[in-house]
């Protein structure tokens, strides 16, 4: 368990440097395709690792009813679903393609996904 998360969150560490050295170093109307994906990945996976660990803790402290390694994968689930809402609505604005429907349908989307996790777990 203490493996896992330093691992993950040394990993997350690296992710942030990788998006601020995208974000500060690359040019996206020089670079293209390269620039906008470099960005958008290494954002996803900076907020991934962070929206994991951050769920992960807070199960940890408010919800003791489980063993701690069995918070690991809804924490990353979530994590996942959170960063996939922020990364798609930055996406939506990249591409003008946002509006408040279409950002309220991709967390509806989510929304409905997540609850059939739940709902399947809890079967």
């Amino acid at each position: 368990m203490k493996r896992y998360l330093l691992l993950a969150a040394f990993g997350t560490i690296i992710c942030w440097a990788a998006w601020s050295l995208v974000l500060f170093y690359i040019d996206p109307f020089i670079s293209g395709f390269i620039g906008l994906t470099s960005f958008y990945l290494t954002l996803f996976l900076a907020l991934l690792g962070t929206f994991s660990l951050l769920g992960f803790l807070f199960r940890r402290t408010f919800l003791r009813d489980r063993i701690a390694y069995h918070h690991i994968g809804v924490s990353v689930r979530q994590g996942l679903f959170f960063s996939l809402v922020v990364v798609g609505g930055l996406l939506l604005r990249g591409t003008g393609l946002y509006t408040w429907w279409n950002l309220a349908f991709l967390v509806a989307g989510f929304t409905v996904l997540e609850f059939f996790f739940l709902s399947h777990e809890s079967s």
